[in-house]
């Protein structure tokens, strides 16, 4: 079975940091995209971060020196270290994958496995 799964998210003060961390089982071998989303009351979700088997990142422009998306292969783990906090960091979070490789910037429709989502909220 394919399964992801979240943890880190927490409630932060403005200019604060956490750390989200989705450990990911029961994928075969072969190239992998995995990435972060977000969805905020009342907004569409959206992209975060994205890393491709071969480790190359993008980062949406709100977050860019902020945020940093990264992998540990041999722990099977995704990284997403968010720094310098804001309120509109504000939401609920997704790790997402999808076999092969990322290719230009992906959007939700791309990934075909998601993790149960983690609560990050910024006050």
């Amino acid at each position: 079975h394919v399964q992801l799964v979240e943890s880190g998210g927490g409630s932060v003060q403005t200019g604060g940091s956490l750390r989200l961390s989705c450990v990911a089982s029961g994928f075969t071998r072969g190239t992998l995209c995995m990435g972060w989303f977000r969805q905020a009351p009342g907004k569409e979700r959206e992209g975060v971060a994205e890393i491709d088997n071969d480790g190359y990142t993008s980062h949406a422009s709100s977050v860019k020196g902020r945020f940093a998306i990264s992998k540990d292969n041999a722990r099977n783990t995704l990284y997403l270290q968010m720094n310098t906090l804001k309120p509109e960091d504000t939401a609920m979070y997704y790790c997402a994958a999808v076999p092969g490789g990322c290719g230009s910037w992906y959007t939700e429709g791309d990934f075909r496995y998601w993790g149960q989502g983690t609560q990050v909220t910024v006050s």
